[in-house]
């Protein structure tokens, strides 16, 4: 979506593309938007989504929209992630049951990652947190936790 931006010394307004949007309901992101919107984090999306799918295959994606859409990756019904893009990064949501969180608390896991888990809300399906994904060693503790999540 091109966004009007004013260059405030000299007064004309310029054209250039800005965030892009993964709120509007009547658009599914397809590879093209999700490009455009993650931006160097795509690659970081498709690495998570190929490893996702090869080490616990067989794995369905689904899209769904609730407030901005999701990835949801499954292996038959189990949720093992949804992924949320978002402007320049995304984030890894995990639900994770009390076996999980237990694990996760005996991993070698980032201090702030332990902390977002231990501060999630506990819900009867279980802890659920969100993580952001920006750079490489992001994608490696992501893959940390979906290990931790499958193995419980």
């Amino acid at each position: 979506m091109l966004r009007p931006l004013f260059d405030i010394c000299g007064r004309d307004i310029k054209v250039y593309n800005g965030p892009m949007s993964f709120e509007d309901k009547a658009k599914t992101p397809d590879d093209k938007t999700l490009a455009k919107g993650l931006g160097p984090s795509k690659k970081l999306w498709d690495a998570f989504v190929s490893h996702i799918t090869e080490e616990y295959a067989p794995v369905t994606e689904a899209w769904g929209f609730y407030k901005a859409w999701s990835l949801r990756l499954k292996q038959k019904k189990r949720t093992i992630v949804y992924l949320l893009p978002r402007d320049g990064h995304f984030l890894c949501a995990f639900v994770y049951g009390g076996k999980a969180t237990d694990a996760a608390r005996q991993a070698k896991l980032p201090k702030a990652v332990l902390k977002e888990i231990e501060d999630a809300p506990v819900y009867a399906e279980g802890r659920g947190f969100r993580l952001e994904v920006r750079r490489a060693a992001d994608l490696e503790t992501m893959k940390k936790l979906a290990a931790i999540k499958m193995a419980n």
